[in-house]
């Protein structure tokens, strides 16, 4: 529950940095920021990137205490930076963390373009915007894997590339989806199912190797988010391709395309946002 105004913690002129293990969209940001308020933190003390991952304080070091609580309830994991902008965060050094996690890349990235592949010859939008999150995901953990020791400046510059990018192919899959809406043609339903229950598998394939690695409940956290929220959207396909079937019609590969797409903008438009006003922080 939120304390009165009067009990508001007072506003630092040297911000605390943190890190958050476990995030996987804007909405968790969202909902750290507000359990920092619900603690004191005034709401322009409290800022979490959506692009770095990193929790912006603007309160003394001796309030932190006070608000670890909070912060803490809400499941993530974070990691005080102490030097500069760097962190020592031990789960991405750790060599055969880092394997697992170079695995993870090359499953996300090959299957988004096999995936892409398939939205292409089944004729199916949906898969292809589906085929967007898999090379998201892989290009958030690829970035990760790269940004390890980086300033919070190049963690901004890379995040900003990084969304701009991915915010161009999801334009792409909404443009060409458009394009569908206007000269309609049926995408062929067994294809699209057999590639969306391939993307299933590839995604449980991809949290086997993270599962050894966990450490406390926050990492847990961030394997299951990732997995559940990508496995909703391989559901969606795989239920559109029904449909496609049942129905003898497009629209549910088309509804389906535009929600998935959708989605995806909206969290590059975020990265990209955060990932400037980082850089503006940062000078």
């Amino acid at each position: 529950m939120s304390q009165p105004d009067n009990s508001k913690l007072a506003t630092a002129s040297s911000p605390i940095r943190m890190r958050v293990q476990g995030m996987d969209c804007a909405k968790d940001a969202a909902e750290i920021e507000r359990a920092a308020r619900s603690a004191g933190v005034a709401e322009g003390d409290v800022k979490v990137s959506a692009a770095t991952h990193i929790m912006t304080l603007r309160i003394a070091d001796g309030d932190l205490p006070k608000v670890r609580p909070a912060l803490d309830a809400t499941g993530y994991g974070f990691e005080k930076i102490e030097d500069g902008d760097t962190s020592s965060d031990p789960a991405y050094k750790d060599p055969s963390c880092r394997r697992a996690l170079w695995i993870v890349v090359a499953l996300n990235l090959g299957y988004g373009v096999v995936e892409m592949f398939g939205g292409f010859l089944s004729g199916s939008q949906a898969l292809k915007a589906d085929a967007l999150d898999f090379l998201g995901d892989g290009a958030i953990t690829f970035l990760g894997l790269l940004a390890i020791g980086w300033s919070l400046t190049w963690r901004a510059r890379s995040a900003l590339i990084q969304g701009v990018f991915l915010g161009l192919l999801g334009l792409g899959v909404v443009g060409s989806t458009l394009w569908r809406v206007l000269n309609q043609t049926t995408p062929e339903a067994g294809l699209m199912g057999a590639f969306a229950v391939g993307a299933l598998i590839v995604n449980i394939l991809a949290v086997l190797p993270l599962l050894k690695h966990r450490k406390g409940d926050a990492n847990m956290r961030a394997v299951w988010l990732f997995s559940r929220n990508d496995a909703i959207g391989n559901l969606a396909v795989v239920i559109a391709a029904g449909l496609v079937a049942w129905l003898g019609s497009a629209w549910p590969d088309l509804i389906v395309a535009f929600a998935i797409a959708g989605l995806f903008l909206h969290s590059s438009w975020m990265i990209i946002r955060d990932a400037r006003s980082d850089l503006v922080e940062a000078d």
